[in-house]
């Protein structure tokens, strides 16, 4: 029961803050400590950013900005990084608000687009933004979710656009997962938006215990209670002090907390791996009675089936494969495994039925449909990125409502998505990243397991981690406790961004907003702790002074001479030496087979004959081939030549001399040991020998230099070698000053810099002119896509006008396209006639712009990818699904979405070509492509 002092607070705060009181009456729970204080700062007319862990409920908070602007008859903008959390939403607040106050935007969809409340993804705002759009009329609040997104390669600047651009009349709520900078990012919101509250939020809401599963056995990872499973367990570590010290205080104490058990089990594991890695690989050459190292990883089948026996479902089992997730299913169905009641499974048949109603009967087969329902009927399913979205919204639903016991996932599940579990299994710490397999980080391990604990049903969440060879479970103990995850900015100015900027405000004051990003404060960040050490290495250079001072004179005016002295006999030395290997490389090209030679170094140093001259290589220089006196044949380089060689003699080869044959090198040998006697012991004076010795006393200036030197009062004095000490002590010093105000000079102003060569670019294109854009540069400010400039470009010349709908459809999908895997054909399959001549215009054009990118020394535009063009084509020409996909080895989903960013980008097209033949044709094939199955997606998405 609440003391009277509590009850107090409370009848204060609701007082004061009458909205948050309203606004809490909506629910059936307590609201969290941290909610009630964002929400508070939310209607005390701040704006806020709360960072929470997974499942805390910051989203609440969000809400909240939504409440208050229906309130105050206002307008709010939910915002969120994909279009099935944008649908997620929309839904949640069409079930509290009506259908009539809250709209949906996506690209796709267009649902009362003029309502109160409008769920979005974040490029649709950043869109509305630079095109000025009504919509954005009345707008007072604008919920950011999972603004941590910012931090994301390819789409991370879209968030900071907006929150640089937004009005200032515009309050932002910005919802981060935990990271360990939050207040670094608070501050950059404080600069960019004004009066911003930081609320942070460390606590896990459920506490989560971490366990490692060797064989068909669950181990504890820690010998006691799990860092993440105490009462108030924080995210990560105190904001005070070092954080990399935290973190590595923090590993060695949890490392130490390591079950013994697991780490003997390491132990033995690793010593079959070396024993085993000596003999033959086949099982049955193992030693009897030493198992296989498979031993010890589980079936997937039997890992589910322990969960399901230890009641430790519902589970996501995260793999970091699509193939592995699908293999996965059926490797459970074919084991027998069925995880549902007949209640449960008549209601997923049912949910299945209706919600894949409107799919086409004729691409059911091809889209896996009737397996994809026997596995939901029996509790299993599939997650991941190439599936059909309505089947990923059937498994989100079904598991949402407990009716799917276990999901195969990809990491991609993790985002945002709200599928919480009771227990979470990562099969590998390791995922193939696009380019290289790679360790998961500590970030993306918590953000992973933090979908384990239900908050309110269950009592605690399980993470378990599958037991893999060469599996440390010490190492896996140090990943569960790291607590730091700095939120580190990705944004760049491109060139769409740049025409906007400029044909908005001006490139002067673009140039300032931009330096308004996360990235360019962060660079900001750093450059105060280089400015301390350029202050601390200035002070030290003026003790150094003093330690330097001579009664005689300036002596830092005299070690800056013998420095100058050094130096200039340190480059005469390498001069020389560098003309001594020229003269020697050009020595040795002189060299015929049967000339006898002496080899002034190295390990055949001695007499030879030249078997063959060889050939030139350009990072070895020429390597001829030799026989010595001691009858071997050598390969030798420019190492065993210092100096310059020349014929002395010669001695002709028998046509017929093998260099392989014991007998013939040793007679050759013989004539040559007979011949070299006759030479003597050194052979004839070389006519070389004695051009490589050049005196110092043959450069005036260094004798000048020694003279003013010998003349400094300095010179004389008696603690010369003591102050010269000082003086190299100051000149290093005074370089690496210098390198570090190099540094600072590098990173201040990075990003304006970067905008000034992007406009460069513009500029010889002539899509700038000045602070205006250009008509090209207004097409260009319609165009979203990676490669921006080269639709702008190929706009320009012409190279899409006299295309067929299908044709157009292929070259843009050029533009949009991106090969998941390296592995995919590099002469991909291309339709004949126009459509060959118009790409091939298109990839001069990517030339072009590469080469002037490389001028103007940036680098924005990827290669194109023509591996979608044959498919695209065939799909606006009119074949079925059955057929495209077959042809193309595409996943179902993989097309779906490609389909729909061709469709995005051909309406930009449409849009930017204005008034000309060009726009019917692009309208046209949006039509001929969004049909069937695409025009199901579009529908649900």
């Amino acid at each position: 029961m609440s003391t009277p002092s509590e009850k107090y607070a409370v009848f204060r705060s609701d007082q004061e803050h009458p909205a948050v009181k309203e606004f809490r009456a909506l629910y059936d729970f307590e609201l969290d400590e941290f909610q009630l204080r964002a929400c508070a700062a939310l209607e005390d007319g701040h704006q806020v950013l709360v960072a929470a862990p997974t499942g805390s409920g910051k989203t609440l908070v969000g809400e909240f900005a939504v409440h208050l602007a229906l309130e105050r008859g206002q307008k709010c903008f939910y915002t969120t990084p994909i279009k099935a959390l944008s649908n997620q939403k929309y839904g949640d607040l069409v079930d509290r608000y009506g259908a009539d106050k809250v709209g949906l935007l996506t690209g796709d969809n267009s649902i009362n687009s003029e309502a109160p409340i409008v769920v979005m993804t974040t490029e649709v705002l950043r869109n509305m933004l630079y095109a000025g759009s009504s919509t954005l009329l009345g707008l007072s609040y604008v919920v950011m979710d999972e603004v941590h997104y910012l931090a994301d390669r390819s789409r991370g600047a879209v968030w900071e656009e907006v929150l640089i651009h937004l009005p200032d009349s515009v309050s932002v709520v910005s919802l981060s997962a935990t990271v360990s900078n939050a207040e670094e990012f608070g501050d950059w919101l404080e600069t960019v938006r004004g009066n911003t509250v930081v609320v942070l939020e460390e606590k896990r809401p459920v506490p989560l215990f971490q366990h490692v599963m060797v064989g068909k056995r669950l181990h504890d990872l820690f010998a006691g209670e799990a860092p993440t499973a105490r009462v108030g367990a924080p995210e990560k570590p105190s904001r005070s002090g070092n954080p990399a010290k935290a973190n590595a205080s923090v590993k060695a104490d949890v490392k130490d907390l390591v079950n013994p058990q697991l780490v003997r089990i390491a132990r033995d594991d690793n010593r079959i791996f070396r024993d085993d890695s000596r003999k033959p690989r086949r099982r049955r050459d193992l030693p009897k009675g030493r198992p296989a190292r498979t031993h010890f990883t589980p079936y997937r089948s039997d890992v589910v089936e322990e969960l399901d026996a230890g009641a430790l479902l519902p589970a996501i089992f995260f793999i970091f494969s699509r193939k592995g997730c699908e293999d996965a299913v059926v490797q459970c169905l074919r084991s027998g495994l069925r995880l549902t009641k007949p209640a449960e499974r008549d209601e997923i048949k049912r949910v299945v039925a209706e919600r894949t109603a409107d799919l086409p009967d004729e691409d059911l087969g091809v889209l896996g449909y009737h397996d994809f329902a026997e596995a939901l009927s029996r509790g299993i399913a599939a997650h991941h990125a190439g599936m059909l979205a309505a089947f990923k919204e059937v498994v989100e639903e079904l598991f949402a409502r407990g009716l799917i016991k276990v999901v195969f996932a990809t990491e991609t599940l993790a985002l945002g998505i709200n599928m919480p579990a009771r227990t979470v299994v990562l099969e590998k710490l390791s995922k193939w990243n696009g380019e290289a397999h790679v360790d998961i980080t500590p970030g993306e391990y918590t953000q992973l397991t933090g979908r384990a604990g239900r908050r309110g049903i269950d009592v605690e969440g399980h993470a378990v981690v599958l037991w893999q060879p060469g599996f440390d479970p010490r190492e896996v103990a140090g990943l569960a406790s790291t607590r730091t995850y700095p939120l580190r900015s990705s944004f760049s100015p491109s060139y769409n961004m740049a025409v906007n900027l400029v044909r908005q405000v001006g490139r002067t004051r673009a140039r300032d907003m931009l330096e308004l990003s996360f990235a360019q404060f962060q660079s900001d960040q750093a450059v105060v702790g280089l400015a301390r050490q350029v202050q601390r290495n200035t002070e030290a250079l003026e003790g150094y002074k003093e330690s330097i001072d001579c009664h005689l004179g300036d002596f830092l005016e005299y070690a800056e001479l013998r420095r100058r002295i050094g130096e200039r006999e340190a480059s005469s030395s390498k001069r020389r030496k560098l003309d001594r290997r020229v003269e020697a490389q050009e020595s040795i090209e002189k060299l015929r087979t049967g000339d006898i030679i002496r080899i002034p170094a190295g390990r055949s140093a001695g007499w030879a004959l030249v078997l063959d001259g060889g050939m030139r290589s350009e990072r070895e220089g020429p390597r001829p081939t030799v026989l010595t006196l001691d009858r071997q044949v050598r390969k030798l380089s420019m190492v065993d030549f210092p100096t310059p060689v020349e014929a002395i003699s010669t001695l002709r080869i028998p046509k017929k001399f093998n260099p392989r044959n014991p007998q013939q090198r040793r007679e050759l040998a013989q004539v040559l040991r007979n011949r070299t006697d006759l030479l003597g012991e050194d052979g004839p004076p070389s006519r070389t020998r004695g051009k490589d010795v050049v005196s110092h006393a043959d450069d005036p200036e260094l004798q000048e230099m020694r003279a003013q030197l010998r003349a400094h009062p300095c010179h004389g004095c008696s603690d010369r070698e003591d102050h010269a000490r000082w003086a190299e002590r100051y000149f290093r010093l005074d370089r690496e000053n210098r390198e570090v105000q190099r540094k600072i000079e590098q990173r201040t102003n990075t990003i304006a810099r970067q905008f000034d060569r992007v406009c460069q670019v513009l500029d010889a294109l002539h899509y700038l002119d000045g602070d205006k854009t250009t008509e090209a540069g207004d097409r260009l400010a319609r165009i979203y896509t990676e490669l921006d400039l080269v639709a702008a470009e190929c706009l320009r010349q012409g190279v899409f006008d006299d295309l067929t709908v299908p044709e157009l459809a292929a070259c843009l999908a050029a533009l949009v396209y991106e090969s998941r895997s390296k592995d995919e054909p590099t002469s991909p399959r291309l339709p004949k006639g126009d459509v060959r001549h118009a790409i091939e215009r298109m990839g001069l054009i990517w030339r072009d712009l590469s080469a002037l990118e490389r001028d103007m020394r940036v680098d924005f535009l990827r290669s194109m990818d023509l591996n979608f063009c044959w498919p695209a084509f065939r799909w606006a020409s009119g074949a079925s699904l059955a057929e495209v996909l077959y042809e193309s080895d595409l996943a179902a989903g993989d097309f779906v979405r490609w389909v729909k960013q061709l469709i995005d980008l051909t309406e930009q097209i449409a849009d930017a070509a204005g008034a000309t033949p060009l726009r019917s044709t692009a309208r046209a094939v949006v039509d001929e492509i969004r049909r069937g199955v695409i025009s199901y997606a579009s529908m649900v998405e």
